[in-house]
């Protein structure tokens, strides 16, 4: 089985996200969507919410599977048995850091590639961060998140 690892925060998962977790899915046999819960990190929503709110989003690919993991993910690479670690590529700015950590995930786990994918010409500007701004201050953003994440940015913002 050809399994691709796509890791993330999702704090939280958007349309864009979505879209690279449907075209990994149609490359790999399964995509495990890894929500990182990493303390040193400032998140909105706690790792249960984030988990809760990919499964609702993801439900409609098959072969997708939702896990909250901890550590390195070259550990979990091994884990999970994956030939390849999935990440976003928006913006040139994206780039160095994504590179590095690609180097590093090819040094601890190299039997697992890193493959980048460009998000779709509609999402290429989209991020969680603007997403949570945008939502704080009541923005129009339902046609860039899933409904549950709508949801829980109107809950957590207190907006109607």
């Amino acid at each position: 089985m050809r399994r691709a690892v796509y890791p993330g925060s999702f704090d939280p998962i958007t349309f864009g996200h979505v879209d690279l977790v449907r075209r990994a899915a149609v490359m790999f046999d399964e995509v495990v969507v890894a929500v990182a819960d990493n303390p040193n990190k400032k998140v909105l929503f706690t790792h249960d919410e984030r988990r809760d709110m990919a499964v609702d989003a993801l439900k409609d690919i098959p072969n997708s599977r939702v896990i909250v993991f901890r550590g390195l993910l070259a550990n979990l690479v091994e884990q999970e048995d994956c030939c390849a670690i999935i990440r976003g590529m928006r913006a040139v700015s994206d780039f160095e850091y994504e590179f590095q950590m690609a180097l590093m995930n090819r040094k601890l786990s190299p039997k697992a590639e890193t493959v980048f994918l460009v998000p779709s010409l509609r999402y290429v500007y989209l991020s969680s961060n603007t997403i949570k701004e945008v939502a704080k201050h009541d923005g129009k953003i339902d046609d860039l998140v899933p409904e549950i994440v709508l949801k829980h940015l109107k809950e957590k913002f207190g907006h109607k």
